[in-house]
């Protein structure tokens, strides 16, 4: 039997690429330690929302892709336990590393520990409190089943302590997205010329990226925050939207909005081009999670069209600002923002780009065993013996 310590990565959709990269690179480093396989369960398939990702973060090919496409949540949830539980039983790893808190972490992580599979759950403790989102429950959730909580923040181990969960299953590791973008930062900066010419940027241009159901899918809140890009770009802000499939659909249900020549609605972008964008941003619009770490950590002032954000440390130490999805107050907040003398905030702790060797060194040999054992909790049974308000 090999020494060597199994671990089966989890990927499923656009942000859990970035998450996953720079732990699968540093145990490709420990070959003596670490054996592993990537398991890509198609949630997110066309080109421009995953397979791009494994070229530019020089990513494996998956071992093995479930290829379970969209649908409802409980149809895809159900679809990926499903084909995932023969690839587990097949593999039979030491961990499974499941990362973030899409619909892929949760299937897979019950999956696994109801086969007695110890799952480390990487990206631990985040909580918006908000259980209208979909990705608080599998967050939730995912801390309830995994036996090891992999944190990126002190605040996310207060969450879990809270909530009553040992603090030997808990170990704060750092940012994993700060890895990916620290080992990628240069080679996005070479994009950035190309970038330019292609959509006419310049200084002072503002970058926006929209998907959450809350704010595409409501066709009022939508056409708010449209309007509040186009009273910008009327201002003579460039405005580059590079638009998520399901957002560009809704955005064509409101064909009387009024385009408007400094607003440039484009394709979805790669991580490369997306991340060369955002640097040379004087402003980001999001409602993502982690841009809300990447603006935080280039010091680019966001704003996150949310009432709610499961990364505080962005706001309390970070550049980002809360603001309800409204024309009124998009705007306002953008000008405050792009006011001169603005304050770029700190960098949080431990946002260092070496949170995958935090990671390794929690996942390997002794160490590793010996938390599989001593996080047991009842019901488990080891596989292996030994291995702030927004801005109204």
């Amino acid at each position: 039997m090999s020494s060597k310590t199994r671990v089966l990565h989890v990927v499923g959709a656009r942000p859990n690429f970035m998450k996953a990269a720079p732990v699968i690179e540093r145990l490709k480093s420990l070959p003596d330690e670490f054996e592993q396989r990537l398991v890509h369960t198609g949630q997110h398939y066309d080109a421009m929302m995953s397979d791009v990702f494994f070229s530019e973060l020089g990513m494996p090919r998956p071992d093995v892709n479930l290829e379970v496409g969209s649908g409802s949540h409980a149809a895809q949830t159900a679809q990926i336990m499903m084909r995932f539980e023969p690839v587990l039983l097949e593999y039979r790893p030491d961990w499974v590393l499941v990362p973030g808190d899409v619909n892929s972490t949760i299937a897979c992580a019950l999956v696994a520990v109801k086969l007695g599979v110890p799952v480390a759950h990487l990206e631990a403790g985040l909580r918006s409190w908000d259980w209208s989102m979909p990705e608080e429950i599998n967050r939730v959730l995912t801390d309830r089943l995994a036996n090891l909580l992999l944190t990126p923040s002190a605040d996310a181990d207060e969450n879990l302590r809270r909530e009553g969960i040992e603090p030997g299953r808990i170990r704060l590791v750092g940012n994993i997205m700060i890895d990916s973008l620290l080992s990628l930062l240069s080679k996005a900066e070479a994009h950035w010329d190309a970038l330019c010419q292609r959509w006419g940027l310049g200084e002072g241009f503002v970058l926006v990226t929209l998907h959450r159901p809350s704010n595409v899918d409501e066709p009022e809140t939508l056409r708010q925050m449209l309007e509040a890009l186009g009273t910008l770009a009327a201002e003579g802000r460039k405005i580059l939207f590079p638009v998520h499939p399901r957002t560009r659909q809704r955005i064509a249900a409101l064909a009387e909005i009024a385009p408007h020549p400094n607003l440039t609605i484009a394709e979805p972008f790669g991580y490369l081009d997306f991340l060369a964008a955002e640097k040379h941003a004087s402003l980001v619009i999001t409602d993502s999670g982690g841009v809300q770490e990447e603006t935080t950590y280039l010091g680019v002032p966001c704003l996150t069209a949310r009432p709610n954000t499961e990364r505080p440390v962005t706001v309390t130490l970070g550049t980002n600002t809360l603001v309800a999805s409204r024309r009124n107050a998009i705007v306002e907040a953008a000008r405050r923002k792009l006011a001169a003398g603005w304050h770029p905030g700190s960098i949080p702790p431990l946002w260092d780009g070496r949170t995958a060797e935090r990671v390794a060194a929690e996942l390997r040999g002794d160490r590793g065993r010996a938390a599989i054992s001593g996080l047991a909790f009842p019901g488990h049974v080891p596989r292996r013996k030994g291995h702030p308000e927004p801005d109204t």
